[in-house]
């Protein structure tokens, strides 16, 4: 009788290696997710400036971002940093900076739409009260931008949690790279390991962002009582 394929996940390490391969999928989406809310911050409230030509070049950038696909731009990072630009940047290094530019255009648009939702009226109540602008900004802007940006960054992180699986093209050894490597090493001897070792992958990765896709569905409920 032919072993079944999910043998395969309990011969020596190889449940070990997925989970692993996992850590470093989810190591690079939260890197990457961290300097996209700092960076985001920082230009979505650049985005806000009167300036016309702060605003068009924050336009191009983000329309960059919305055009290129992922995958394009990490091969531009890992290929061409190596070749045109003489750098030694590793596979998991090449795709945090992906993510970031990535992740910061779009942290920097919610920034941006959430600051200026919040209205003229919450100002002016705050200098009513005799707040400086730099108490209104801190005291009444923030924490409201911020409520209203917690269910749209952990969306984000759910994408970019589930993007990660690109980086194998580049070389990096995360989930899809090790199921892969155990499906090829029992490829003869248990044929339908694949099944088993993609569907374990599938459930890696549902048990992560299932909980933060439940948790925005939730704060938006909440939000919009």
């Amino acid at each position: 009788m032919q072993d079944l394929g999910i043998q395969v996940l309990f011969q020596g390490t190889n449940f070990l290696r997925l989970c692993g391969g996992i850590w470093v999928s989810l190591r690079i989406a939260l890197v990457s997710m961290l300097a996209s809310i700092l960076l985001g911050i920082l230009l979505g409230s650049i985005m806000t400036s009167k300036n016309k030509i702060i605003r068009f070049i924050c336009r191009i950038y983000l329309e960059i971002v919305r055009i290129m696909p992922q995958l394009v731009l990490l091969f531009l990072v890992y290929f061409g940093a190596a070749k045109h630009l003489g750098m030694d940047i590793s596979g998991e290094l090449s795709a945090v900076i992906v993510f970031t530019f990535w992740g910061a255009a779009e942290m920097g648009d919610l920034v941006r739409s959430a600051l200026i939702s919040i209205s003229i009226h919450q100002y002016e109540s705050g200098y009513a009260l005799g707040m400086t602008k730099k108490q209104v900004f801190m005291r009444v802007i923030i924490p409201q931008t911020i409520r209203r940006l917690i269910p749209s960054a952990m969306n984000l992180l759910t994408r970019m949690i589930k993007t990660t699986s690109l980086v194998v093209l580049i070389g990096v050894v995360e989930v899809v790279k090790v199921g892969k490597q155990v499906i090829d090493a029992n490829r003869y001897t248990t044929p339908d390991a694949a099944i088993w070792i993609y569907g374990v992958i599938f459930l890696m990765y549902f048990a992560i962002c299932f909980p933060f896709s439940k948790a925005t569905s939730i704060l938006e409920r909440r939000l919009k009582d």
